[in-house]
């Protein structure tokens, strides 16, 4: 008999103790623990993803924790399969575990049907896919939203402390870019952002014409938005990783080039001291008005 969650905590209608289990509802109808997890998000990297008319972008502000750790280990962007890409913010280990299960999927279904998975049966939903058996759909309603709500279900699981950006450009269809939060809901954006400064990326984002943007111009771009809210006086320092799945990949999800990398954060950098400037020059015309006439 499985066992019962327990039910000696106390309660109040304040809410303390509404937070214990991820099973229990607040009066006002809030789950707290998941909240929490979405906490954890706020306080990560800034991860970015750009659906373009020829592919799809992720970029990631990195922090490095440690002059010792090498560049290259703890990643923030993996991939899934081959034409998947997968980036994250909030706990690294949380979301490599949905990462190892989408990737244990993703083999099984290339084995079963000889056939890359499509980013839409990974991300959201099996119905719209009646090609495929029913007993791997049932499978496949796990990944990712499904997995990541099931651990909000049952009270000896917690939420998972991450997000998860899901960039896909298969060869049979146009580029997807989903986005799934510790709740299990999951969204398809033509840019979609997680992470510290999520709203005021945004608002650099809505400025973008998607219908025009090409993969090259959106690696500028995201590249131009993470250094511009990078608060060096505050945040640690950073490297940015990004990676892509466009026409000129062959659709395959692979890192960005380093030569298109280091323009696109040349062109960053050189932004953001131009706008330092600019910032200063104001600043000192301001110290140079007389002052008010008594």
């Amino acid at each position: 008999r499985r066992a019962d969650p327990p039910s000696f905590y106390p309660m109040s209608a304040t809410g303390s103790g509404y937070d214990l289990s991820v099973t229990t509802f607040s009066p006002d109808g809030r789950v707290f623990q998941v909240e929490y997890a979405a906490k954890a998000i706020e306080k990560s990297g800034t991860a970015i993803g750009i659906r373009c008319v020829d592919g799809v972008v992720l970029g990631v502000e990195k922090a490095i924790v440690s002059k010792m750790i090498l560049s290259t280990s703890n990643k923030r962007i993996h991939t899934v399969g081959i034409y998947n890409g997968v980036a994250i913010s909030g706990f690294a280990a949380d979301a490599r575990q949905i990462v190892n299960r989408a990737r244990e999927e993703a083999s099984s279904f290339k084995s079963e049907f000889d056939s890359v998975i499509p980013g839409k049966v990974l991300a959201i939903d099996y119905r719209e896919h009646t090609e495929f058996t029913s007993c791997h759909i049932l499978r496949l309603w796990c990944y990712f939203r499904g997995y990541v709500h099931l651990h909000t279900l049952y009270w000896y699981y917690r939420p998972f402390g991450c997000a998860v950006l899901l960039g896909n450009y298969s060869p049979k269809g146009s580029p997807e870019l989903y986005q799934v939060d510790p709740s299990g809901v999951c969204h398809s954006y033509y840019a979609a952002v997680i992470g510290k400064n999520k709203e005021a990326a945004k608002s650099e984002l809505e400025k973008i014409d998607f219908t025009k943007v090409t993969c090259k111009e959106a690696v500028r771009e995201i590249a131009r938005i993470i250094y511009k809210l990078h608060d060096e006086s505050k945040d640690k320092e950073f490297t940015l990783e990004m990676t892509w799945a466009c026409d000129d990949t062959k659709r395959k999800h692979r890192k960005v080039p380093a030569d298109i990398l280091e323009e696109a954060e040349k062109y960053a950098k050189d932004l953001r001291a131009k706008d330092e400037q600019d910032s200063d020059d104001d600043d000192d015309d301001d110290d140079d008005d007389p002052p008010p006439a008594k």
